[in-house]
């Protein structure tokens, strides 16, 4: 967030040991940055690449885009059990930093098994508190929930406000993608402060939208919400992605979970522009719909966009794309000093902010909106999202701190990925360092796999 300004910056055994008007020492190595940013390390706090870090552990797309601490388990979907999956990943390495939560719905299924569509039993929390606590002694940053999604759903604010207890004793933050993100929005951002309030604990809100057309416009609304509640002392701040179109399962898109009723799956598709906004990204049973909207996919059928959704949700589902934020409210919600970026993306994901959303940022709304100040975008990108998870070592650049370093040309960054091919890699990243180490240089994926697991401190306040 400081105000930019030319030095040079030494690093001895993956760490910055000083910053000034330096010299080369005989022997080291130099890197030539005149002309580019030099800034911390991009921390990313709503990931989801828990799986596709197995599979790619140099975590091509998403270093390209100056990361290099991944907060993994958002959503209320995390590893289980924690440690063991952090345990892996320290044996096996990776290029960035990775750390997780642990997730709301995760311990629900583990408690509730496939008996959770109804509120959980005083003796079920319970048994679930007891989960959590394992989860945040074994390195969890905090508790994450999926209020909108099947599990998350049905369980009270009484039931997250008990866990979201545990994860305070830990120092730990509570991270929501809250229990609606369309008309209700508004409501469910008061209860998630409420949750914020009563379990005395920090409050995530995770990717903040709004997300159907009788909420649009409202974003000045929601932000005056939350500085109301921070004024009168909760702590509250969230994230957001740089896009207008969401992603995620097809059910969310009507709440009332009626989704064999026309009526309610009309009202769904209405709010949020019809059947044309929708397309379907991964359909298992289906995937001739893949890439086609629920319009094209009811022509296909000979039938309305309600029918196809009807059919897709009787067969198993769908992961969909849907285009349903305005650029005002996206505006708004980024000039908000308690807002980050964060990209709720990751590796081989099928919406472009899995591979674009930081240099999106930098380019499209620092170059050439002119939204936010260079320095403020990396405040949001680095020494924030380090406060919120209580890094103390990571975000930002002073001597004694890891030498997690995004060196960018300002003139050129800019993301490539599109709806359709939502793997193109950004421009304009030159170097990216994970604890002193190259994992991009001279804008090509080194091999290096220098990443650490970060776990959040053991023992109670």
């Amino acid at each position: 967030g400081s105000k930019a300004r030319r030095a040079d910056l030494r690093i001895e055994e993956g760490l910055i040991v000083e910053i000034g008007r330096l010299a080369p020492k005989p022997g080291e190595t130099v890197i030539d940055a005149r002309g580019l940013v030099v800034a911390p390390g991009f921390i990313d706090i709503h990931n989801h690449s828990e799986r596709g870090l197995v599979n790619d552990p140099l975590a091509r797309s998403q270093i390209l885009q100056g990361i290099t601490t991944i907060a993994l388990g958002p959503d209320g979907s995390s590893p289980w059990p924690v440690g063991n999956y952090l345990d892996w990943f320290n044996n096996r390495r990776q290029s960035p930093n990775i750390l997780t939560f642990v997730g709301h719905a995760t311990v629900r299924r583990q408690v509730m098994r496939d008996d959770y569509k109804r509120p959980a039993t005083a003796a079920e929390i319970t048994a679930m508190e007891k989960l959590v606590d394992e989860a945040m002694r074994e390195g969890a940053f905090g508790l994450s929930s999926g209020l909108e999604y099947d599990v998350g759903n049905p369980s009270t604010t009484e039931e997250v406000i008990a866990l979201s207890r545990v994860a305070a004793k830990y120092q730990g933050i509570y991270m929501s993608h809250v229990r609606d993100e369309a008309d209700a929005a508004i409501d469910a951002f008061r209860e998630a402060i409420s949750i914020g309030r009563e379990a005395q604990i920090p409050v995530q809100i995770s990717h903040i939208k709004l997300g159907t057309v009788g909420v649009h416009g409202r974003a000045g609304e929601v932000s005056r919400l939350i500085a109301g509640a921070r004024r009168g002392g909760v702590d509250i701040t969230a994230d957001c992605y740089p896009y207008d179109a969401w992603q995620s399962t097809i059910t969310v898109l009507v709440p009332s979970r009626r989704h064999d009723d026309q009526a309610a799956v009309k009202k769904g598709l209405d709010d949020v522009g019809g059947g044309d906004n929708v397309t379907v990204t991964s359909c298992r049973a289906h995937p001739e719909f893949e890439g086609r909207t629920l319009t094209q996919i009811g022509s296909l059928l000979g039938a309305s966009p309600t029918d196809a959704y009807i059919r897709i949700v009787r067969d198993g589902g769908a992961s969909v794309i849907c285009k349903s934020m305005t650029e005002a409210d996206i505006k708004t919600f980024y000039r908000q000093r308690w807002v980050m970026v964060s990209s709720d993306g990751g590796i081989a994901g099928r919406h472009p902010r899995g591979a674009g959303t930081f240099p999106r940022v930098l380019g499209l709304y620092v170059r050439q909106k002119r939204w936010i100040s260079l320095e403020e975008a990396v405040r949001k990108m680095t020494s924030m999202p380090a406060d919120r998870l209580s890094i103390k070592d990571r975000g930002r650049l002073m001597k004694g701190m890891k030498a997690d370093l995004a060196i960018f040309d300002p003139l050129k960054i800019l993301d490539r990925s599109t709806m359709t091919e939502p793997e193109l890699e950004p421009v304009g990243m030159v170097h990216v360092m994970v604890n002193g180490r190259l994992v991009v240089g001279d804008g090509k994926v080194t091999g290096e796999i220098p990443g650490q697991v970060l776990r959040r401190g053991v023992g109670g306040k």
